[in-house]
């Protein structure tokens, strides 16, 4: 089953989510149990975000950060590419209101950090910047997503409020700065336990869409949904990820960028994160709110996932060669 998975570039982690939301649709936490349930996400998230501390290397920080226009330029792709794409789909007629602000809420996110640097590797890049790019942009995103939802979503009808700010510093930014001064102490312990500990990073994040499809199933999410908005949805996700990532092909190259740097750029910058953007949602959104959010980015996740893994492969088989990195067609079979 697993062979025939990553063959069709299927990642096991989607057929959870998928089966999560399932879950959630059928058997939604009501009452006491829906209390019970979100407590429960609330600690599991903070220690996702102990244990991402904890798995922080500044040794492999300061290896990277030599190569600091590459890291802006990555963070510009991330925060100001991707949103200005967001707020033109959010525009885009036809679209459930919900939805909309879910596409919008995706490409506000961080990049990924374990995808981007293993895809990185594979590929042939520069695997220390990598890591400083993707480790950045995600400890940055803790601040700057709030900022950016606050402008371009809530703060439309509310007005800027610190309430997610503090939120977050409590539930995400504490856990998180405990975990990496902990590093010295059990570094070594996460680092021995990381296929364990990676039960954590998924367990956590099916925890908090159980409780999140949950809350909106019970509001009606289905009845608002249909086939027609998904697959529309999925359309849009792909379109948004050729867009962002024929963009970074070509800035990598027009500033002058090694190869290895700009595998980096594509990598980095066309990556939303899921285990990052999951508990962002659940603090900044009501909870009634959060299953129809995380809906596009759940679609979105296993999209760059799909295409990232064809694109690794064939800069990998091309590496030799003087051609330059850019996004092209998969080889036919």
């Amino acid at each position: 089953m697993k062979g025939l998975l990553a063959r069709l570039n299927v990642d096991p982690f989607l057929l959870m989510l998928l089966g999560t939301v399932g879950l959630a649709s059928i058997l939604p936490a009501r009452g006491i149990w829906a209390g019970v349930a979100g407590g429960a996400a609330d600690a599991a998230i903070a220690l996702l975000f102990f244990l991402h501390g904890a798995k922080l290397s500044r040794e492999a920080i300061l290896d990277g950060a030599r190569a600091w226009r590459l890291h802006l330029t990555v963070a510009a792709v991330s925060f100001v590419l991707f949103p200005i794409i967001g707020l033109g789909v959010r525009a885009i007629p036809g679209i459930e209101p919900s939805l909309a602000t879910g596409v919008l809420f995706l490409t506000l996110l961080p990049s990924t950090v374990q995808s981007s640097i293993a895809f990185t590797a594979i590929a042939g890049g520069n695997v220390a910047a990598a890591v400083c790019s993707a480790s950045f942009s995600n400890l940055a995103g803790i601040f700057i997503t709030p900022l950016l939802t606050a402008l371009l979503i809530t703060g439309r009808t509310q007005g800027f409020s610190t309430d997610p700010i503090i939120d977050i510093s409590v539930q995400l930014l504490l856990p998180f700065l405990a975990g990496h001064f902990l590093r010295p102490w059990i570094g070594g312990f996460v680092s021995r336990y990381k296929q364990i500990l990676g039960y954590v990073d998924r367990g956590s994040i099916l925890l908090v869409v159980y409780t999140a499809f949950g809350a909106a199933v019970i509001q009606g999410l289905w009845h608002k949904v249909t086939l027609a908005e998904l697959g529309l949805i999925a359309l849009i996700s792909l379109g948004v990820l050729a867009i962002v990532m024929v963009v970074a092909s070509v800035a990598g190259k027009l500033l002058g960028f090694s190869r290895e740097d700009r595998i980096v750029l594509l990598f980095c910058g066309s990556k939303k994160s899921l285990a990052t953007g999951v508990p962002l949602a659940g603090v900044l959104f009501p909870a009634a709110q959060v299953g129809a959010i995380i809906l596009p980015l759940m679609f979105f996740h296993q999209i760059q996932l799909m295409v990232c893994a064809v694109l690794a492969r064939r800069f990998a088989a091309d590496k030799d060669a003087p051609t330059e990195p850019a996004v092209l067609a998969p080889k036919p079979s």
